[in-house]
């Protein structure tokens, strides 16, 4: 006490008791939880720094990374005691210390995860006289973190007991018939007149921020605060008696109602009137309600469509920040951190049954505190043979069995009266009670103590709860002419939260189960998954009831801090271990740091592993041997194997990489080298198939007509592409000396020819003479009248130039430059080239050494012009004629190749230079085709 009242006044509001933290609300905003809070905390053991709920978050996490156990934070204390804030600083650390790769969908479930407390405060906590934001809800979230640490999603669990609302804008009041004044309302009117620190406006612009965040619809969110708007005006709602009928006062509140909920106006006012009953028979009849049964019911349904609303809240946010398509197999082990924040101890001048309800669900979490701090550590240590000297504590198991235990419990009783024939008061249940627990040494009434003035006969029991109430609000009865009404909303979202509605009254058989029981098993149920984690606890103390951050409240924080467990708690962990590990678990994380215990000891046991490790670092005396574990006394000799674990893991991660990627590169090269063995082989399958198909195609082509021109060839495997292409060449080769082998040698001089021609006209002249016979010297046959004048006449010129052959000859005209033209005879041998007259006995105009022609030109057209290009520019333009007998014959396919053929073949030294054939076309097509001599 001493030690936390000094705290207090020097504002360190927070205290160790082990691994768990004492807070006491300071009342004030305190500078301490910003980035570099966090910074300091994130990832250090938690005697580093001061006592802070960032040490007890982060051990919480450690613990469930390291080990991968599910852990669970629990937040407790009594109303007022900053339970709730400590939840929230929480939740903002652990957000703030996951995922800093920043992967998007990791910071939409962080974003989601915070804002919704936003949303369940908005909704579940009140303004009471004594705390500004009481939590009338409890809160357990289940975040789940994959095997990075990173959070994937979460679950809310709440136990509701009350909550009504307050804030809004003007136009949104209008539209839903609410005034601005809290204080208008019954339900709001208490709060109203309680003052506050917070903004109002400013709240309620959180709130509807969050929703839109967490993913409620316009829709679903109008449906909301139409609800809420149902809710204050029902409270409104009066009731008057005419004779022998109950009346609604003020219709227009129902009509309201019915606008709010989309329902019909006279359902509304039928389900606040009257009640359908079915008899034995299956007759429904409709009972009227008295004034009171009036008001009864319009409360229940009240707080129906509050619980109703705030369950599908719970379940949205739910649906939103659940874990999607998880498989252990492939994103690994997924761990839980969980977080509690529930209503605190309540005592007040008047309890009625929510405080029965919360001091009951303090109790047991009071007593699993008890079990797993103080009854099951001691319990250890005497099992694991550790000298301990037992300490005493007051286990209130007692005290939960008083309340819950079947057939005999406080809870028991008022269900056995709830469901008991007749008129059954709350004194009534009161006698039932002094009857069946008057024995129990914590139980007590005014009847059984008649000295104890501080309570009341017929009225009190357990010094403080008053009965009046209890089973009305036990039973909480919602007729179902309510869940009928709200079913056949045509709201789709009011629909969707009352499924039981479409029932009919003869369908409906089972009773419901009663508020306290239904409350004692979501208890239970919490308290068997908190469990199954390992806990870390923040035990909040309230240092005075008129919110200073001044006055510590001596008597009010030593009574906390007595049924708190404090004492016993700080007892047992001054005398007993901080940490304590399975032989097996010790060895396993630690063997690396002791050269006799790795990569495997050869001792006889684990436990003597254990102690070579111990030994090796000195912690003899810091340390006590069970049985099947080690306890180790203080948290720094953990830290520093934990330390010298941590310096050696990138060691071991290196050699295990080296090691995997070594493994990997032989794998990879053993993968290739089959890889490219197989491909080897299916190359050479594919070549041997393609030799083998080209054979079977070509196998008789020597005895083809065509010599295999008309055999197609099979599409050849890439690797034989190009070795296609050459024996494609090497065919036509061959086929082309098989067709060459048959021609007479005197008709060689004439394909040698055309092929020149061919090559060198390359497809620009249509018709140029291949498919004839290519005479060569057509002076004798074009004329038989001189044909024995130019017989004699070259024979003469043969014997006076001493040229060899005649390689081209005929008639043609001659044009000059005047544009005039006139007939000529042409002589080509391989001496000179010739003009000759045809009609003076073919005398010679113009004699010109071939050596002097640099080229000739030819159009791509059917002319027959040819222009003679000579080296002194003198050029000579010629039309062959075709002749007397072939008219149509083309005769400048002949000239082209006789000349090429003829260069081609012969050998002369002209300047030190060999004499050949160049062949260019124009850019311009109308100009033709020239040949040039060089």
């Amino acid at each position: 006490m001493e030690n936390l009242k000094l705290r207090f006044e020097k504002a360190r509001i927070y205290t160790f008791i082990g691994e768990g933290v004492v807070s006491v609300n300071p009342y004030k905003q305190m500078d301490i939880y910003g980035k570099e809070e966090i910074n300091a905390y994130r990832g250090r053991e938690l005697y580093e720094n001061p006592p802070h709920l960032y040490a007890v978050a982060d051990a919480a996490y450690k613990a469930m990374k390291r080990r991968a156990k599910d852990t669970c934070i629990v937040v407790s204390g009594e109303s007022g005691a900053g339970k709730t804030e400590a939840s929230k600083y929480i939740m903002q650390y652990i957000a703030a210390i996951t995922n800093p790769s920043q992967r998007a969908e990791v910071e939409s479930v962080k974003n989601v995860l915070l804002k919704s407390n936003c949303v369940l405060e908005a909704f579940g906590n009140a303004k009471t006289n004594r705390n500004d934001n009481s939590s009338r809800f409890g809160k357990y979230m289940d975040i789940n973190f994959n095997f990075n640490g990173d959070p994937t999603g979460g679950h809310i669990n709440n136990y509701l007991l009350e909550k009504l609302l307050r804030g809004g804008s003007d136009d949104m009041l209008k539209s839903l018939h609410l005034h601005n004044d809290p204080a208008n309302y019954v339900y709001t009117r208490d709060g109203a007149v309680a003052t506050t620190s917070n903004n109002d406006r400013y709240s309620h612009n959180a709130v509807l921020s969050a929703l839109n965040v967490i993913g409620f619809s316009e829709e679903e969110i109008h449906s909301i605060y139409r609800i809420l708007g149902t809710i204050l005006i029902l409270g409104n709602l009066q009731f008057e008696t005419d004779r022998e009928s109950v009346l609604v006062v003020g219709m227009g509140d129902v009509s309201h109602i019915a606008e709010l909920t989309s329902t019909e106006p006279d359902n509304v006012t039928k389900s606040l009137l009257y009640r359908t009953v079915a008899t034995g028979g299956g007759e429904v009849i409709e009972k009227g309600h008295s004034e009171k049964e009036a008001c009864f019911g319009r409360d229940a349904f009240t707080k129906a469509l509050y619980e109703r609303l705030f369950g599908w809240i719970v379940g949205r946010i739910n649906a939103v920040i659940e874990v999607k398509d998880y498989n252990p197999v492939l994103h690994g082990k997924n761990t839980v951190i969980g977080v509690l924040d529930i209503y605190g101890f309540e005592i007040f001048d008047n309890n009625s049954f929510e405080q029965f309800c919360i001091n009951y669900c303090n109790e047991k979490l009071q007593q699993l505190f008890i079990q797993l701090i103080l009854c099951q550590e001691q319990d250890e240590y005497r099992r694991e043979g550790i000298i301990w000297q037992h300490i005493d504590y007051f286990n209130n198991q007692i005290i939960v069995d008083l309340v819950e235990q079947p057939h005999k419990g406080i809870i028991s009783v008022l269900d056995e009266a709830c469901l008991s024939v007749g008129k059954v008061t709350d004194t009534v249940c009161l006698e039932s009670m002094d009857v069946k627990l008057g024995q129990h040494p914590h139980y007590t009434s005014r009847k059984l103590t008649p000295s104890d003035k501080t309570m009341e006969f017929h009225r009190d029991f357990l010094t403080c709860f008053l009965t009046y109430g209890f089973l009305d609000k036990n039973k909480d009865p919602l007729f179902q002419d309510f869940k009928r009404l709200m079913f056949n909303s045509s709201n789709p979202v009011m629909k969707e939260m009352w499924p039981d509605g479409q029932l009919s009254i003869t369908e409906v058989t089972k009773r419901p189960l009663t508020a306290a029981t239904l409350f004692k098993n979501s208890i239970v149920a919490l308290v068997e998954k908190l469990s199954c984690k390992e806990p870390y606890y923040v035990r909040c103390i309230k240092p005075n009831d008129i919110k200073s951050p001044a006055l510590f409240d001596d008597a009010r924080c030593q009574h906390q801090v007595a049924y708190l467990g404090l004492l016993e708690n700080v007892r047992v962990r001054r005398a007993g271990f901080a940490c304590r590990q399975a032989y097996t678990r010790f060895l396993q994380r630690y063997k690396m740091t002791c050269e006799n215990t790795w990569p495997n000891h050869l001792m006889g046991t684990d436990r003597e592993a254990v102690e070579a490790i111990v030994t090796q670092h000195g912690f003899q005396d810091d340390v006590a041997y069970g049985h099947t574990m080690l306890f180790v006394r203080t948290p720094k000799s953990l830290f520093t194997l934990e330390q010298e674990r941590a310096a050696l893991v990138p060691v071991l991660v290196l050699f295990l990489q080296k090691v995997w990627r070594g493994a990997l590169a032989r794998m990879r090269c053993r993968r290739m080298r089959a890889i490219f063995a197989i491909m080897g082989c299916y190359k050479r399958y594919k070549v041997k198939v393609h030799f083998w198909e080209v054979e079977r195609r070509f196998a008789s082509v020597c005895s083809m007509a065509d010599y295999g021109k008309s055999v197609e060839w099979p599409t050849p495997p890439a690797a034989l592409t190009q070795f296609h292409s050459i024996t494609q060449k090497l065919h036509r080769r061959w086929r082309a000396r098989q067709i060459v082998k048959n021609i007479p040698p005197s008709d060689m001089g004439e394909i040698r020819a055309k092929v020149a021609a061919l090559g060198a006209l390359n497809g620009e002249r249509k018709d140029w003479g291949c498919g004839r016979s290519w005479e060569r010297d057509y002076l004798v046959r074009d004329s038989h009248q001189s044909s024995s004048n130019f017989i004699l006449f070259s024979q003469e010129l043969r014997n006076k130039d001493e040229y060899n052959q005649v390689i081209f000859s005929g008639f043609c005209r001659k044009m000059n430059r005047f544009n005039k033209s006139s007939d000529r005879a042409l002589l080509i041998t391989d001496k000179h080239i010739y003009k000759l007259d045809p009609k003076k006995q073919f005398k010679v105009l113009k004699r010109l050494p071939l050596e002097v022609i640099t080229g000739l030109s030819v159009t791509a057209g059917v002319d027959q012009m040819v222009a003679l290009h000579t080296s002194s520019q003198d050029d000579v333009l010629l039309y062959i004629q075709r002749g007397e007998l072939c008219p149509d014959q083309d005769r400048i396919g002949e000239l082209v190749g006789t000349l090429i053929d003829h260069f081609t073949r012969s050998v002369a030294t002209v300047r030190g230079c060999r004499t050949g054939i160049v062949l260019a076309w124009s850019n311009q097509p109308e100009q033709g085709l020239r040949l040039g001599l060089c």
